[in-house]
């Protein structure tokens, strides 16, 4: 295996294309970044009296898997010159700022918990959360304007599954100094912040019931290629159905070659909304009917539908923002109504 310093901030991205993932150096985290989370995870869980330090490893994608009480990191956050690679390849880096970092671990620390004192055998946990056992389907439908669960990651994910939901509110009451009381009076999912916070003094000072180290899906050996990796990551994005935000874009919003065709001033789409996101995010809160967290998952889904779709928005600067006024409020006002997005898992 090649030592971590085979990969320098020179290397190009095609280069890094090419390469295995066992040519990375992905034995353990050492970027200084995740080092701090993964140390303020640890602070966070003995300053609630939580015995775990969960393990790390480098794999595809964020996990905890089944049986296992340890994090999977993606292989990007390995390294400053991967992350931008991620950034270019996928238009983001999940887990690429501190504050989204901090979410996915608090997250991905509750599965951690869970397995460590197998909480999910629990009738108060099944009852609270839906049945553990049940099948992980490809993607989950997401209703933005439901306050029976809580709202910590992207995309509505704690809909996505019942161990996802004990994972995400699990986060919620994890953050210090949170507030959920409040910030969640008046909600169902209140009742379950509640029910984490008996679950927790249940295992508060006790040591985990299960200790294994293995590491599952690990990337340190594996033979495939970056190239690889991102070919399949694209298949797999294609299967979202965004179509709660792609039937209400309107006759502004444009391919590049049609654009081109009609002789129309354009300007790249996700560009226009991204920059003018503070503005959009006003309006939607005087205008509609839906939570602060679900406002910008919506704004956010538009602009990611038209940077994959390479959409233009037509007009002048005070004509674009007009229809981008337009287009944001429809999706806004179709989920309050019981609009639903589906997600790939």
């Amino acid at each position: 295996m090649r030592s971590r310093s085979s990969l320098s901030s020179r290397t190009s991205a095609d280069a890094l294309l090419r390469r295995r993932f066992d040519a990375l150096g992905l034995a353990r985290p050492r970027r200084a970044k995740l080092t701090r989370a993964i140390a303020q995870l640890n602070r966070e869980l003995r300053a609630r009296d939580i015995r775990l330090s969960p393990h790390f490893w480098f794999s595809n994608e964020w996990f905890s898997p089944d049986g296992v009480p340890g994090i999977a990191i993606p292989f990007y956050l390995a390294h400053a010159n991967l992350e931008r690679l991620e950034r270019r390849m996928s238009g983001f880096a999940e887990g690429g700022d501190v504050e989204s970092l901090m979410r996915i671990l608090r997250h991905e620390a509750g599965h951690a918990v869970d397995t460590a004192y197998r909480l999910r055998r629990r009738a108060l946990w099944r009852k609270t959360f839906g049945a553990p056992g049940r099948h992980y389907p490809s993607s989950y439908t997401a209703l933005p304007r439901s306050r029976d669960f809580v709202q910590h990651l992207d995309d509505w994910y704690a809909q996505s599954h019942p161990a996802e939901d004990f994972a995400e509110t699990f986060a919620v009451w994890l953050v210090p100094g949170s507030r959920w009381r409040s910030s969640y009076r008046g909600w169902p999912a209140l009742r379950k912040l509640e029910v984490m916070e008996q679950l927790m003094a249940s295992i508060r000072g006790r040591k985990p019931a299960l200790h294994t180290t293995r590491r599952i899906d690990s990337l340190a050996r594996s033979r495939r290629t970056l190239d690889s990796h991102y070919a399949e990551m694209r298949r797999r994005r294609a299967r979202r159905n965004y179509s709660l935000v792609s039937e209400r874009l309107g006759a502004a919003f444009v391919t590049v070659a049609e654009a081109e065709a009609r002789g129309r001033s354009a300007r790249p789409a996700a560009a226009f909304l991204s920059t003018h996101r503070r503005r959009l995010l006003r309006l939607l809160d005087r205008q509609v009917a839906l939570s602060v967290y679900s406002a910008r998952q919506l704004l956010d889904v538009a602009v990611e539908w038209c940077r994959e779709h390479d959409l233009q928005l037509c007009g002048t600067t005070r004509i674009a923002a007009a229809h981008a006024d337009r287009f944001v409020l429809r999706i806004a006002r179709a989920a309050a109504r019981g609009g639903k997005l589906r997600f790939p898992l």
